[in-house]
């Protein structure tokens, strides 16, 4: 049924199209924006989970802000 359906409707090939070429500008958006963030920034965020919110990591803070 979902077959007929689908046959029904036209220009039904442009949505695969349209989700595949959506689908690639959304992981190239991503992967530009993994690879633009600086080394310290990406530092900080990968040990926040671990912090306990100390003043220590504050001072990292700064030092990552200085770098962007």
């Amino acid at each position: 049924m979902i077959k007929n359906v689908l046959s029904d409707i036209g220009g039904v090939g442009l949505y695969g199209i349209a989700s595949v070429l959506l689908f690639f500008l959304v992981f190239s958006g991503a992967m530009l924006f993994a690879f633009l963030k600086k080394k310290p920034f990406l530092n900080y965020m990968g040990a926040l989970p671990l912090s306990d919110g100390t003043e220590e990591n504050n001072s990292h803070k700064q030092e990552v802000s200085r770098h962007e």
